[in-house]
């Protein structure tokens, strides 16, 4: 039993963090226009141009803006936590470290190698898509050329060619990495305002060649002119079913389309969390990173907003082109020669999001590399440009690999599990540290400000309840209306217990929401459930709140917290039977390598070994000296007495 204990603490070990941000061995170079930039960039992405005509032909209609914005509300609880823990451990690691400081090592292995996953298949998919996009420009040269010299056959597992220029946009991209991140801030900037200039061109341009009448149609009227008209555009051959065009108007396919399309367009909000791995790389990371998180997704949110506005006013959503929207709506008014402004901001969003992509993912591995859950040979930091070398190239080598080889098409989903994980897992850290008491023995320091720790001189002691002689004790008087003001040890403990079950429960009440049909004991337990986080959510509210000041903090706890918790689980529970045992055999893989190797070679792992012997030599160096003091005492004493009696005998 004692060793299942000591083997259950190893894996809920907490990492002890300085937040001294003058503490870097990487470069400081980053300002908060960076940061805007690169969450602006990585988040639009080439979606952008292509999502807005799929979502609003097949789920919303004009009503898509409804779907962008419910989505962007979604992401922006998520942004909120986000914003919370970098002003609170402003260092690299983005969930990896959040979840390693809060709810231990094993929770931070398994969210930093589903980051991984995440990011290699970013990478890879964006740098396919970037490479068919130029390709179509120039006629489909390279994909000849490789189906003719390089074709695979390998059906289910390979793709059908290899792709050559993604390989060598992948090995650009991990070139101008590792040269430096100043530099790799730099282009990014230079693309993201000229993509962010398109979508303006376009936001306005379809603004004026738009109509109200769009978003008013009746499909009724729609079938009837199409079948009575003379004209040379015959549009029965595009018209999709009667059906299929719903009921008209600006909400066509009703509420429950809007949500669907919004489920759709909650993943063009990924990214920003890219922000949240550049902690030791700003020059104010405490300030910066909450205001480049929530400025990012403003940003990306009125783009989208616009551009599926202006989308939708130009041409029918009937008639939308699911794979190239804005081309053939430009075309549709007689602007057709827009089609290269469109080329233009699609490479240049599809290069921001490559960036986007491939900046966290060495930053994420040497983070987990330096704490000694990954292999050690990838900890080096080159001198010169202060950024983690041998991790960039290994990242880039094995994108690049992924690219090569796959087509990644069934691997997309997989990325969506790493993200929607880790947003949750944060959620949930914010609102356990919320909670929790300030004691001198915290496992980590807090990020506080100057003030605080001007004030601070000796040890204070916030509650009550870790007085020394005065013992809380657990009622339903107390768990409800607590005695004390300030966070103690059995608020916080009630808020872990709290937020474990709600956790299961929003598990539990998600499954069965998305498989459990409209049966009545579905409904009833559904119902149990909901009541029962209601409770939970209640209970943690009546419970006192720290009083650390941070630069930021997320508002209206515990409630965003809980709803992003909710959203983000929900959303996983949508993916296929096949994604969930992909990502299986990851995490397989995953657990082999932390159980073989982290465990055991980790950093908290080292300094929780070596703290009794510390303290042991503190002791036998505090004993020796003690007697050594004693011994030289008597000595002395022994001395004078005997030169005292020289004297006399003198």
């Amino acid at each position: 039993m004692a060793l299942l204990l000591q083997f259950g603490k190893k894996l809920l070990r907490v990492k002890v963090v300085n937040c001294n941000t003058e503490d870097s061995r990487l470069s400081r170079c980053l300002n908060t226009f960076d940061l805007v930039a690169l969450g602006v960039g990585s988040t639009l992405g080439a979606g952008v141009y292509v999502l807005a005509g799929a979502v609003a032909r097949e789920n919303s209609g004009p009503a898509i803006v409804l779907s962008f914005l419910i989505a962007a509300l979604a992401s922006v609880l998520a942004g909120l936590c986000y914003a919370e823990f970098g002003a609170r451990v402003p260092k690299t690691g983005s969930a990896y470290l959040y979840s390693y400081v809060t709810v231990g090592e094993l929770w931070a292995f398994i969210t930093g190698w589903n980051l991984i996953l995440s990011y290699i298949i970013g990478t890879s998919s964006v740098a396919r898509a970037w490479s068919a996009t130029f390709d179509e420009l120039v006629g489909k040269h390279i994909e000849q050329f490789c189906r003719e010299h390089m074709s695979m056959n390998a059906p289910g597992i390979l793709a059908e060619y290899p792709d050559m220029f993604a390989v060598v946009i992948i090995i650009t991209l991990t070139g101008l990495l590792a040269f430096g991140v100043k530099e790799s801030a730099m282009v990014n900037k230079v693309f993201t305002c000229i993509n962010v200039l398109v979508l303006l061109f376009m936001v306005v341009s379809g603004l004026v060649k738009g109509t109200l009448k769009n978003w008013q149609l009746d499909p009724e009227e729609i079938l009837h002119a199409n079948k009575t008209s003379n004209s040379s555009l015959n549009l029965t051959d595009i018209l999709p079913p009667r059906e299929d065009l719903g009921k008209g108007g600006f909400m066509p396919f009703g509420f429950s389309g809007v949500l669907s399309g919004a489920a759709t367009c909650f993943y063009a909000f990924v990214g920003f969390d890219c922000i949240a791995t550049t902690g030791e790389e700003v020059k104010n990371p405490q300030r910066a990173i909450p205001i480049g998180i929530v400025s990012s997704l403003l940003i990306c949110f009125v783009a989208y907003f616009g551009v599926s506005a202006a989308l939708t006013l130009m041409m029918p959503y009937y008639l939308l082109d699911s794979n190239s929207p804005l081309p053939v709506a430009f075309k549709y008014v007689g602007w057709g020669g827009a089609k290269y402004a469109v080329a233009v901001g699609s490479l240049c969003a599809l290069s921001t999001s490559l960036l986007g992509a491939m900046f966290p993912l060495p930053r994420v591995i040497w983070a987990m590399v330096d704490e000694g859950l990954l292999f050690k040979f990838m900890a080096e930091i080159s001198p010169r440009t202060k950024t983690p070398l041998t991790a960039t190239l290994t990242s880039g080598a094995g994108a690049a690999i992924m690219a090569f080889l796959f087509d990644l098409k069934d691997l997309v989903d997989l990325m969506s599990i790493g993200t929607l994980l880790a947003y949750t897992l944060v959620a949930a850290c914010v609102l356990v540290l919320r909670y929790q008491p300030e004691q001198p023995s915290l496992e980590y320091n807090m990020a506080n400000t100057q003030e605080e720790v001007e004030m601070s001189d000796g040890i204070s002691v916030p509650s009550m309840g870790i007085l020394p002689g005065v013992e809380e004790r657990f009622s339903f008087n107390t768990l409800l209306f607590p005695d004390n003001p300030e966070p103690s040890t059995l608020s916080g403990f009630t808020v872990n217990i709290c937020a474990s079950i709600m956790g299961l429960l929003i598990l539990a009440f998600s499954v069965l929401a998305v498989h459990g049909g409209f049966n009545m004991w579905n409904i009833v337990a559904l119902s149990v459930i909901f009541m029962a986080c209601l409770l939970l959510v209640f209970i943690i509210w009546r419970q006192p709140e720290s009083k650390t000041k941070l630069s930021f903090k997320v508002p209206l706890l515990p409630f965003i917290p809980v709803i992003s918790m909710f959203v983000n689980v929900y959303l996983m529970m949508q993916l296929d039977r096949g994604t969930w045992i992909r990502f299986s055999i990851w995490m397989v893989i995953g657990l082999v390598i932390y159980f073989g190797y982290g465990i055991h070679h980790s950093a908290e792992a080292a300094l929780t070994r070596s703290s009794p012997d510390t303290e042991m030599n503190s002791f036998k160096r505090n004993h020796d000296s003690e007697a050594m003091s004693l011994e030289k005492e008597a000595f002395l004493h022994n001395d004078i007495e005997a030169r005292e009696e020289d004297d006399r005998d003198l």
